[in-house]
């Protein structure tokens, strides 16, 4: 059974940090592009970072470029994404997901595995 589980949120005051850590297990995730969303109180999910697990060319919403940073630990089967400077406007549930290799990786669509999220709150 394929299994995604978020962990690392929580409250924190704008200008601050959190990672987020996502633990893949249930498969062979090697071949999979690794992907993390947002979704706010009634917006759509949105794509925020996306990697591959080798760690090459990892893809970044405009709006978090420059202060997130998304990491893979293939060790651990992990997935991180530091985020730093946070602003009030990244409050969100934040989600891991997993996809098999192919384009557009910012495309929710493409995703076929998810986690359950983990929620966080950035005070101002």
């Amino acid at each position: 059974q394929v299994q995604l589980v978020e962990s690392g949120g929580g409250l924190v005051q704008a200008g601050g940090s959190l990672r987020l850590s996502c633990v893949a297990s249930g498969r062979t995730f090697n071949s999979y592009i690794m992907g993390w969303f947002r979704q706010a109180p009634g917006k759509e999910r949105e794509f925020v970072a996306a990697i591959s697990w080798n760690g090459v060319n990892p893809a970044y919403v405009d709006s978090v470029k420059g202060r997130f940073t998304i990491s893979t630990d293939n060790a651990k089967n992990t997935v991180y994404l530091q985020m730093n400077s946070l602003k009030p406007e990244d409050s969100a549930v934040y989600s891991c997901a997993a996809r098999p290799v192919g384009s557009r990786w910012s495309d929710r669509s493409g995703y076929n595995y998810w986690g359950q999220g983990t929620q966080v709150t950035v005070s101002s």
